[in-house]
């Protein structure tokens, strides 16, 4: 590979709402012998999960899956209401990863239905966030994925719309679908203050955007089922960059690379593996970064599982060394995964 430079996107990869699931992950794994169980992916990254695999972790699809009484994660994505009370019907223990941002727009949604809103939800098919927003009222919602759907979609005048956001769609296909509905609506059309987007989403998109004038070629971290990272594909793309990888590892790169290769990750994508690349990619003159926005965002664990590490606080000092008051606070998400296999079990 003739790769003359890369230049890293910034901000790239793991972002506050994954940095917290993946970090409640981490402690289930410390706490109980295995199997943990989590419902769904806890994000969308095939090679986080294979982590958490290998240190006893069982990810289902149906919550009926798990023995009775085992320790049960709910997904970073939102779990629809029916699903979390059988959780807690069937476990002992359920602690809910949800971001809080998805947490923000299953609120709106019950709010909005609520006060005989029709709601106008943005996203795509089966995305596990998709499911579990719109079954909080489904009977309210009206499901577009596309600008055709958002032309055709059955509005009821004589009720108010609401409309509303999967969390990582892409910026400019949430704008153009939006202004449609609205402009159906004659404007008349209620929307949060602040948007459903994910900041970590449209961070990362502004970022490549910046990025991909001074590039030959996107490498683009992270797995197929992650909406965010699919996403950077398409900005990348549309922003001309002729030659867009997505890969989960560097033994996947097709390549053939030369020049200028830009680099970023998607919000469920290791840093670790960003340096894999890197070194695969092998630039001749080194790399650069180029920083587009600054990020702040910190989200604590579920409070669920800070009461129960707190409640078992002795214990867990006692088998494992760890300072529970800064590991509860800010553990990264890197750090989680590089401890993994060598985990000890405090109950």
């Amino acid at each position: 590979m003739a790769v003359e430079k890369v230049i890293l996107a910034s901000p790239r990869g793991f972002c506050a709402g994954v940095e917290r699931a993946i970090a409640a992950l981490g402690w289930m794994v410390r706490l109980f012998e295995p199997p943990v169980y989590c419902y769904h992916e806890i994000v969308h990254n095939r090679l986080v999960v294979e982590a958490f695999e290998a240190a006893g972790v069982v990810f289902v699809d149906d919550v009926r899956a798990v023995p009775p009484g085992r320790p049960l994660m709910l997904s970073a994505h939102g779990t629809a209401p029916e699903v979390l009370a059988a959780a807690r019907e069937r476990s002992s223990i359920v602690v809910d990863a949800v971001c809080p941002l998805v947490t923000k727009v299953h609120h709106e949604i019950r709010t909005r239905a609520a006060r005989g809103y029709q709601i106008v939800y943005v996203g795509h098919r089966g995305h596990e966030e998709a499911e579990g927003a719109t079954a909080e009222a489904p009977e309210a919602i009206r499901f577009v994925e596309t600008i055709e759907d958002a032309r055709e979609v059955a509005l009821d005048p004589s009720q108010p719309i609401a409309l509303l956001a999967q969390t990582t769609l892409p910026v400019a296909e949430w704008e153009e679908i939006a202004a449609v509905v609205r402009e159906r609506a004659h404007g008349a059309v209620w929307q949060p203050s602040r948007s459903d987007l994910c900041y970590a989403t449209t961070n990362r998109q502004a970022a490549l955007t910046a990025l991909a004038a001074h590039v030959d070629a996107v490498v683009v971290v992270g797995s197929a089922n992650s909406s965010n990272t699919r996403a950077l594909e398409r900005v990348a793309r549309a922003a001309g960059v002729r030659h867009v990888e997505r890969v989960n590892r560097p033994e996947e790169l097709v390549g053939p690379f030369h020049g200028v290769v830009g680099l970023t990750a998607g919000a469920s994508a290791a840093e670790s593996v960003v340096s894999d690349i890197v070194r695969a990619l092998a630039p001749r003159l080194g790399v650069e970064e180029l920083h587009a926005l600054d990020e702040d965002e910190f989200f604590p664990l579920p409070p669920e599982l800070r009461d129960l590490v707190s409640a078992v606080a002795g214990l867990v000092a006692a088998a494992t060394d760890a300072d529970l008051d800064s590991a509860t606070e800010r553990e990264s998400a890197q750090a989680v995964l590089d401890s993994l296999g060598t985990v000890a079990h405090a109950v």
